[in-house]
Formats: C-alpha cells, sequence, structure tokens
C-alpha cells in the first residue's frame, strides 16, 4: 500500500508541472489532467490511511482496492515520463537542429516538431484511458474513507528532518567488540573449546560448529572469537555462505582472504571453476596455519565443497561455522577432535543491560515508573537479541524515549514470547510491529533492500543514489538537497534498528548497512506481496510470469530460468529496475528489450562472457534512464548514444577501463560522475552544470583544460581528484586550480590525492565555508594561513594533510579547528639526517577539543606533553617518540589526562639507541599504559599504516 502512497506522491508534482504554462496541452487533455489531479490526491490521503494498518488486519477488498491503485498508479506515472522524454528529450542531431540556416537543420527540426506532435497526441489517447481506469477505482464500492484527523495526523508526521543522524547509542552496540553486550562468557568458553586439550591435538585441524536460531547474535559471538585469534594464525579467512550460495564465489573469497598473491596472479581467479578453486586453495594451506569463520551455512552440500579445499596441514588450524541448522552443525563436525557450541540466549541481566543502553543515556538509567514494564517486555524476548534491540529501537522513537503508555500498548500487543513456543512467527510479528511504525517513505526504501542478496555489504552511498535515480526521495522545498535526506532516511533505519550498520567512523557515520537474515525474509515477504521486487531466483522454471515485472532482480545463475524464457515470457516493458550481481552475470538480457528503464546496475559483474546479451549500444534508447552503474565489470566503451540520455543522473564507471565519448559532456542533469584516474574524461566538463559529486578525475600536467572547466561546476560538493601537478612552485596547473576552486564555494569535501607531487594552493585561498572534509594526500610546502583563522573552517570535521615545512606551531594552529574530528598530518623527513621536521611540539590547555583520532606521522612528542583539558575526546592516538626521551629519568607522558583514549600507535625514534633500548621503552610504555583507566593497548610501528588507513 505505501507504495502506491510513494508513487502517487512522487508523480503528483510532475501532474503540476504538466499543468503549468511550460506544457501546451489541449483543453479537453487539460481537463483529465485536473481531473485525475483530484482523483488522485484524494487516493493518497485515503491510502494514508490504510498503509498505516498492518496487511493482515486489513479487509480483502481494501487490499484489492489498494493493490489497484498501486498498480495504476505506477501506469499513471510511466505515460507522464514518457511524455516528458519525447517532448524534452533530445533532438535526433542537436548540431544540426541548432543551425536553422542549414537545410538539413530545418528538415531535422521538423521531424522534432512532428515527434512532440505526436508525443501530444499519443497522451491525450492515453490519458483517456487512464481516466476511464480511475474513475472505476474511485468509485468500485466507495473505497474512500478514513477521518480527517488521521490523515491531518499522518500528513504531518510524513515531515522529514534532513538532520537526521546516527543514535550516537548505537555505536555501543554496533560499535568496537569490547562494548558488545552479554558475548564475553560464550567467547571465553569458545576460547577454551578451541584450544583445549595436549599437544598432539592442538597440532590437528579443529572445527567448531556454534548453531542455534536466528537472532541469537552467532555471527557476532564468531566474529568476536576471530577478531581474539587476530596475530596467532599465518593466514585468516572470514566468509559468508548464506540461504542460496554460490560455492564458487565463497570459494574465491577464501582464496583472496588467505593468499591475495595468488588470487591476484589468477587475475581474480574469476574464470576457475570449483575443482580448480578447491586446488589453489589446498595447495596455498597445506603447510600453514589458518583460522576460518564459515559464516551462515544452510545446507550440508555446501559445506562439503567447501571442506573440501581445508587441506589439514597438522599444524594447529581452526575452522568455526554458525548455522540454524543442527543436522549442518552435526555434518561440520564429524571428527571426534570437532565441538557443536549451542548458542544460548542473553541472561537476564544481560537482556537488561542491552535493553537500557539502546534507549536510555548512560548516566539516567531506567525510569522508576518503567521498570515493570520493561521487565514484561525482555520477558516476552526471551533473552534474543535481535529481538530486544529491535523492541529498544521502537520505544526509543529516533532518540526521543516514547511514553509510558505506548510502552503497555507494545507489551499487549507482543504475543506468546519467544521463550515459550512462539519462536520464528512471533519474532516476525516483533519486526513487523518496528516496520509498520516508519512512514511510508522509510517503508518504500526499506522494502528496496529486497533487490540485494542476503548478506551483501551494501554501500550507503550506491544505495542512496539509487533512491534518487527511483524516484524515492521527494525534497520538501526547493532547497532540499536529495543526497543529505537520503543519508537522514539511511540513519533513521538504523536508528529503528531496521538495518545494521557496517563501518562506522568516529564522526558516527556509517559507511554501508546490512540486513539481518529474518529481517530480510520479511522485507521480501513484503516486497513480492505487493509487487515491488521480483527476485527471479525464487521463481521456478515453470512458474508463468502473470504480474507486470516493475523491479527485477538477477542474484544468482538459475538453470531453469535462461535469458532466453525471461526475454519472451515476462513484460519488461514496464521494468523500472533492472538489477544484476556477479553470480547471475551469465544471464544478462538484451537492453533493448526495457522502455522505461530507469536503474541499470551491474556492478561486479564480469560481462565477458555475456556479450552476446549485453549490447551496450542500445543504452542510448533508455531515455528513461537515471541510474547506470558499470562499477568493477569489463565494459570498456561507452556508445556515443549515451549522450541522448537527458535524464540520466548517476554514471558510475569506476574500476574499469571504459572509454567516455564526448557525448557524455551533454547530459545536463548529471548529478554524479564517478571515474577512475585511468579514465580520461573529455573536454566539454563546464557543461555539467547539475554536478554535485565528481571523483577519480585526473588532472594536472598536460590537463590544465579541464582544470579551468571545474571552475564552472558551482553546484558540486563533492570533489575528489587525481593530481599530476609539476615540482615547480606557482606552475601555471597549480594556478588554474586555485582559480578553479575560488569558484567551488558549496563544496562539502574536497580529496586532491597524487603519488608524492606537489600542490601549491596560494595563501589567498579562502576556503568555502561548508568544507566538511579536506584530504591533501599531495604535499604542500607549508600549512597555509586561513588554517589559523577557525572562523574560516566552522564545519572542518575530517582533515589529512601533508606537509614539507611543517613547524612547531602548525600543529597548535590546526588544535584550534572547533569542528575538528578526525586529523592526519604528515610531517616531511629530512632523507640525508632522518630527522623530522617538527619535534617536540607541545599543546595548550584547549587544544583539539573535538577531535576523536589524532594521528601525527614523523612528529615527535617530548616526555611530558598532554595537558589536562588538551584532547579531551581522542580515542586513537599515534606520534612518535624518542626512545632514549622515554628511558630518560623525567618521563611522564601524561597520559592519564586524555580520558577517552582507547587505540594508541607508537613510532619509535631509534636515534642513538640500541635495539635493546627499544625493548625496555616498549615495556616502560606498557607500564604507562596499564595506569589509564581505559587500558589502551600499544600498537608498535609496523601497524601504523593500517591504522592510517581506517
Amino acid at each position: 500500500m505505501e507504495f502506491a502512497m510513494g508513487a502517487i506522491g512522487s508523480f503528483l508534482p510532475k501532474l503540476s508541472e504538466l499543468l503549468g504554462d511550460e506544457y501546451t496541452l489541449q483543453k479537453s487533455v487539460r481537463r483529465d489532467f485536473e481531473y485525475l489531479q483530484r482523483e488522485l490526491q484524494s487516493m493518497h490521503a485515503a491510502l494514508s490511511v490504510v498503509a498505516a494498518v498492518p496487511r493482515e488486519q486489513l479487509q480483502e477488498l481494501d487490499r484489492l482496492w489498494a493493490s489497484d491503485v498501486r498498480e495504476l498508479s505506477q501506469d499513471i506515472e510511466d505515460v507522464i515520463d514518457t511524455f516528458l522524454v519525447r517532448i524534452e528529450g533530445p533532438a535526433s542531431e542537436p548540431q544540426l537542429a541548432s543551425n536553422p540556416k542549414c537545410f538539413k537543420g530545418l528538415l531535422v527540426k521538423m521531424a522534432d516538431l512532428r515527434k512532440k506532435f505526436w508525443a501530444r497526441h499519443q497522451l491525450a489517447t492515453a490519458i483517456k484511458d487512464i481516466k476511464d481506469q480511475v474513475h472505476e477505482v474511485a468509485n468500485r464500492d466507495g473505497r474512500y474513507r478514513g477521518p480527517h484527523g488521521v490523515v491531518a495526523s499522518l500528513t504531518a508526521a510524513a515531515t522529514t528532518r534532513v538532520t537526521t543522524t546516527v543514535d550516537p547509542r548505537l555505536i555501543a552496540l554496533y560499535g568496537a567488540q569490547k562494548n558488545i553486550v552479554g558475548i564475553a562468557d560464550a567467547k571465553a568458553e569458545v576460547m577454551t573449546k578451541l584450544f583445549k586439550g595436549d599437544d598432539v591435538s592442538r597440532k590437528q585441524l579443529k572445527i567448531l560448529s556454534i548453531v542455534g536460531f536466528g537472532g541469537l547474535g552467532k555471527t557476532t559471538l564468531a566474529n568476536a572469537v576471530y577478531s581474539e585469534l587476530s596475530g596467532q594464525f599465518d593466514r585468516r579467512a572470514f566468509v559468508t555462505v548464506s540461504r542460496n550460495p554460490d560455492v564458487k564465489k565463497v570459494l574465491r573469497d577464501l582464496l583472496y582472504e588467505l593468499d591475495n598473491p595468488k588470487f591476484c596472479e589468477l587475475s581474480g581467479a574469476t574464470l576457475l571453476d570449483e575443482r580448480q578453486l578447491i586446488d589453489q586453495l589446498r595447495n596455498s594451506l597445506h603447510t600453514i596455519r589458518y583460522s576460518i569463520v564459515i559464516d551462515d551455512l544452510w545446507d550440508v552440500q555446501a559445506w562439503e565443497t567447501i571442506r573440501y579445499a581445508m587441506a589439514d596441514s597438522n599444524c594447529g588450524s581452526r575452522i568455526i561455522t554458525t548455522t540454524r541448522n543442527l543436522d549442518v552443525s552435526k555434518a561440520c563436525c564429524s571428527s571426534n577432535n570437532d565441538i557443536i557450541y549451542n548458542m544460548k540466549p542473553l541472561s537476564d541481566d544481560d537482556s537488561r543491560i542491552l535493553f537500557y543502553k539502546r534507549i536510555f543515556p548512560s548516566e539516567t538509567g531506567c525510569p522508576h515508573e518503567l521498570e515493570q514494564v520493561s521487565r514484561e517486555i525482555l520477558k516476552k524476548c526471551g533473552g534474543i537479541p535481535l529481538a530486544i534491540i529491535t523492541l529498544a529501537s521502537h520505544l526509543a522513537g529516533d532518540q526521543h524515549i516514547k511514553p509510558k503508555d505506548e510502552w503497555d500498548a507494545l507489551l499487549n500487543s507482543i504475543g506468546r514470547g519467544l521463550t515459550r513456543g512462539g519462536g520464528v512467527e512471533e519474532m516476525r510479528r516483533i519486526l513487523s510491529l518496528s516496520y509498520y511504525d516508519i512512514h511510508y517513505n522509510l517503508k518504500t526504501c526499506l522494502l528496496y533492500l529486497s533487490i540485494f542478496p542476503e548478506d551483501t555489504k551494501i554501500s550507503k552511498d550506491r544505495l542512496i543514489r539509487r533512491w534518487i535515480a527511483e524516484g524515492f526521495l521527494q525534497g520538501e522545498n526547493h532547497g532540499t538537497n536529495l543526497i543529505d535526506l537520503g543519508e537522514s532516511y539511511f540513519n533513521t533505519l538504523i536508528n529503528r534498528s531496521m538495518i545494521q550498520p557496517v563501518g562506522i567512523n568516529v564522526e558516527g557515520r556509517a559507511r554501508a548497512c546490512r540486513v539481518h537474515d529474518m529481517m530480510l525474509d520479511l522485507i521480501c515477504e513484503l516486497s513480492s506481496e505487493e509487487n515491488f521486487v521480483t527476485i527471479l531466483d525464487v521463481i521456478k522454471g515453470g512458474t508463468p510470469f502473470r504480474r507486470k515485472i516493475r523491479r527485477m532482480s538477477l542474484q544468482k545463475s538459475i538453470a531453469e530460468i535462461t535469458p532466453t524464457r525471461l526475454a519472451h515470457t515476462s513484460k519488461l516493458e514496464q521494468v523500472r529496475s533492472f538489477s544484476v550481481f556477479s553470480s547471475a552475470a551469465n544471464q544478462m538480457l538484451p537492453l533493448s528489450r526495457f522502455q522505461v528503464l530507469r536503474v541499470l546496475d551491474l556492478e561486479g559483474c564480469n560481462l565477458r562472457g555475456s556479450h552476446h546479451h549485453l549490447n551496450l549500444q542500445s543504452i542510448g534508447n533508455l531515455l528513461h534512464l537515471r541510474y547506470l552503474g558499470l562499477r568493477g565489470t569489463s565494459a570498456h566503451e561507452l556508445p556515443r548514444e549515451i549522450g541522448k540520455l537527458q535524464f540520466l543522473q548517476i554514471l558510475d564507471v569506476r574500476k574499469t577501463w571504459v572509454k567516455l565519448p564526448s557525448s557524455v559532456v551533454s547530459l545536463g542533469h548529471l548529478m554524479c560522475l564517478y571515474v577512475s584516474p585511468a579514465i580520461q574524461v573529455p573536454i566539454g566538463l563546464r557543461n555539467l552544470t547539475s554536478l554535485e559529486e565528481l571523483t577519480g578525475l585526473s588532472v594536472g600536467r598536460y590537463c590544465v583544460d579541464i582544470v579551468k572547466e571545474l571552475g564552472h561546476l558551482t553546484n558540486l560538493r563533492t570533489l575528489d581528484i587525481c593530481w599530476g601537478g609539476s615540482e615547480k612552485k606557482e606552475d601555471h596547473e597549480d594556478q588554474a586550480l586555485v582559480e578553479s576552486l575560488h569558484n567551488l564555494r558549496n563544496l562539502w569535501s574536497l580529496e586532491i590525492r597524487g603519488m608524492g607531487e606537489h600542490v601549491y594552493l596560494s595563501q589567498d585561498w579562502l576556503p568555502p565555508p561548508h568544507l566538511h572534509t579536506l584530504v591533501l594526500r599531495v604535499w604542500l610546502q607549508k600549512l597555509p594561513t586561513w588554517f589559523g583563522s577557525s572562523s574560516l573552517l566552522p564545519l572542518l570535521s575530517h582533515l589529512h594533510i601533508n606537509i614539507r615545512e611543517a613547524r612547531l606551531e602548525d600543529i597548535q594552529t590546526l588544535g584550534m579547528l572547533p569542528a575538528l574530528r578526525v586529523v592526519f598530518l604528515r610531517a616531511s623527513v629530512n632523507l640525508a639526517t632522518e630527522q623530522c621536521d617538527v619535534e617536540k611540539f607541545v599543546l595548550s590547555t584547549d587544544a583539539f577539543p573535538c577531535a576523536r583520532q589524532c594521528h601525527f606521522l614523523n612528529v615527535t612528542m617530548v616526555p611530558s606533553n598532554f595537558p589536562q583539558g588538551a584532547m579531551p575526546m581522542v580515542q586513537s592516538l599515534r606520534f612518535s617518540f624518542r626512545v632514549l626521551d622515554i628511558l630518560s629519568g623525567d618521563f611522564d607522558l601524561s597520559m592519564r589526562n586524555l580520558p577517552s583514549l582507547e587505540d594508541i600507535y607508537i613510532d619509535y625514534d631509534m636515534k642513538k639507541a640500541r635495539r635493546e633500548d627499544r625493548e625496555r621503552a616498549q615495556d616502560m610504555m606498557s607500564r604507562v599504559l596499564k595506569e589509564h583507566p581505559n587500558r589502551p593497548s600499544p600498537y608498535p610501528s609496523f601497524h601504523c599504516e593500517e591504522a592510517s588507513r581506517r
């Protein structure tokens, strides 16, 4: 039901646009449009009432009516979009049409006028037919119902705050392993079982299988043990299998993690069959000690294939599997030395801690009036972490705790409870409570995730851009930025625990998400019922395609479903989204069959074996296309006809060797262009005035024209370029870059990369006022003076900078930036003397007030350096230290003055020191850190590069 609402809400503005003065419509067509507008507004109001009711509580007639509205609304939008494409689309030959004095140009203009006249005629015919259908649906059994009060309240709830961020209380649930509730005892027990026995058994391969139903935390436990085992094995890997496994992909992932050089030598091993992959793995493992986690096994056959690749080297290797199926667990543990570990629910105390940690700030705890109802709710959760977190997120209400009467209502709505036989069905009911509590816009965005295979790490950026292309994100006003709105939606779904964040950084931003299997089951079921997404993997070979397919997802190669059968038996004319994942790349469909396609996402697919199905030349006919994702494919050339895609918003060709035609610069609606440095962007970039994000562009030496054109892209918010500038000061390339950057006043993120290159940002360049991220991986000669004015950089939060002539006061200057949370400063080292340019800097008491991560490379601390008040929030710290300073009698690092410190990376400066001096210094440093309340672990210098890339 919510999909019909979303569709109507997205194209009602288009109806208003068509009724404006810009489009010349016949009077009868205009009257029909006005009728449609009134009726659809009424439908939209009525649907808002229906969409708030759980599907199982609706009467059958209501469901049928809502289903009819959904299909009808999408048909109407297709008709309107087709008209807009034909009216606003490109002329047959733009270069001829622009020259009216040319006879051919006049012919082209006349042809275009005939096309537009015919388009208007077709529109009039189609609208009359749709008007009749709307009239029939609108009057069927008097379906328009719902008091104005309900409609009004739901309409008010539709207002989405663009400023929504990830609830900071969630970081405790998805952050460091040590913050995970109720896992310590289980981890200790598993570790004991893995290494229990005498020296003989320690040399044998041992398998431990964690078994339990969904939501118990099997993967969390396995990951905690996996992290604990770091450093104890020669090689290790963590791979996920899932319900419908692509075993070849699992074997490739294992080879990639266990023996990356071999994987690269085999060109990614994409062309090897299962037997060849097994042989390569056995050859890599037969003489080493390894640890492997095989997560989410569903059947014995998949395990048996994977097990063939696990050579027993008699070096004490360990394998951990997780599964919901006890028979699979028994198959994994066929040896007397193997162990089955039954996952247990959380204890009452741990359940309460997890529940309260999600809802209440740590300093307040649970109010007295909510203690009894919270105990009753937890009793029904039965110690299941997924159920506890889901209900807690529901009650947290987007960082605002709900009143007690809503707690009571929630308690009464939950059934028998998971510990008293409710099981999986009751878990689904608990999850659905949160689903029906969110706004219909969020429901649409959530169910869209059914397009992705289970256990997929879904990039936030990729997902939001696809939401934009599908039209799910509608700004409240003209100034709303859709990318910001999408991030707000993404964060709200995280806050509600509908999706799980992946890679939360120190700023509280998640790079990606995953969907728990239980939630994905619910999403896929609802999505199928609403005919929102069609997953071809789950359709049997003999099943006819009776319904219109709106969004098609090819996730796995299925023998019964051939491309020929799909192309001839399914209605591809209504498909809006076509997503193909790597396992199904051999089932590519001919693009010429699609007529209203908006999203074409082939990311990660090897298309070399599918050329007889994929004809990129026909991309020029996909005039409705908004999103074209070719990242990581074998595509090597885009056709010139891509210039016809005047509605294209996102073009992603990263990690390809694709050649961009000159017509790319005529894509006037392009918002996001993602390329690789090896890809040459044609001259004319200045025409892409709608661009908001441009990444991977190679500029600098021999690219002065491109550099100058950047200055015309005044809507850019994100710019990531690969710089190949000159070593000469004030070179003309550098001047052109500075002049262009002067014009980009809307930049939010600027990154300049290069291999040892210099870039000379003149001292009078003023950074844009909204700058949040500044990454300069090239070398600056000195710190620009504008860093000294905090008013010029009020929002700068992430800074990465390399300085040749770094000075003592530069660190203190950066420490005064009010919003800085992440700083990575690399000072130059004199190669002749091997001395750092910055030595013995001292911080003031108010330095780095908001910083969470401070990494200073080639910067030496003095023996006493951290005064009370400096870096009060820093969690991760890196610096250099002279070994002889540590061994001196007045050593006092004052580390106790850093209350939030968790990780510290130390580069030991060995000037005039011996090897044994270093060992003594490390021991002294360890003793100093043990006195810190957080007991941060020191990482020596050989771990620092990895830390700097986090």
